[in-house]
């Protein structure tokens, strides 16, 4: 197991970036690393997913709008969030997964979380 802590969100508006960041305790060299979203009221879901060797799965939400990065080196995953839209408003959790079943979609597949950090989107 390895702990993530997220941070790099706030309040922004409609059109404006975000870059958060997500920290992890331990190597992540062969975790998948993850993230997921949870707007008020509705389920959390995925975003996007890197595998250990750089492998991308973005869900079409966010396509051509987000960017995965990973640094194994400083244990770091960053998510680039341009074009921001008021639907992307939720919190945002990084994860780490040993698998890469489904491209990293499948939230029963991780293991580890982060607490989250807030995204907002004004219109």
């Amino acid at each position: 197991q390895v702990q993530l802590v997220e941070s790099g969100g706030g309040l922004v508006q409609a059109g404006d970036s975000l870059r958060l960041s997500c920290a992890a305790s331990g190597r992540i060299n062969r975790y998948t690393m993850g993230w997921f979203r949870q707007a008020p009221g509705k389920e959390r879901e995925f975003v996007v997913a890197i595998s250990w060797s750089g492998n991308t799965n973005y869900d079409d939400s966010v396509k051509g709008r987000f960017t995965i990065a990973r640094d194994n080196a400083k244990a770091m995953i960053y998510l680039q969030m341009n074009s921001l839209k008021p639907e992307d408003t939720a919190v945002y959790s990084c994860a780490a997964s040993r698998q890469w079943n489904s491209g990293g979609s499948r939230l029963a597949e991780y293991d580890s979380w982060g607490q989250g950090t807030q995204v907002t989107v004004s219109s």
